[in-house]
């Protein structure tokens, strides 16, 4: 069993969830349908045995928010 590590953030009137383990993402209306979209789609991912070979194991997450000129 691998620990997933996601972020869940607002896009208009979604939410999206995103893996940081591995490049995949879902969506959702709620925060939960979100989560429980990205599981749906990491069990769909991870049946790709190649797909295994992706997987980055991330031991500590931190979250920031930096402002920059554009």
């Amino acid at each position: 069993m691998k620990s997933i590590k996601y972020i869940i953030y607002r896009e208009g009137k979604h939410y999206v969830s995103q893996s940081l383990n591995v490049d995949v993402s879902s969506f959702g209306e709620t925060v939960e349908e979100a989560k429980n979209n990205l599981k749906e789609a990491l069990d769909l991912y991870f049946e790709d045995e190649p797909a295994r070979k992706n997987y980055v194991q991330i031991k500590e997450t931190l979250i920031g928010e930096l402002k920059i000129q554009m």
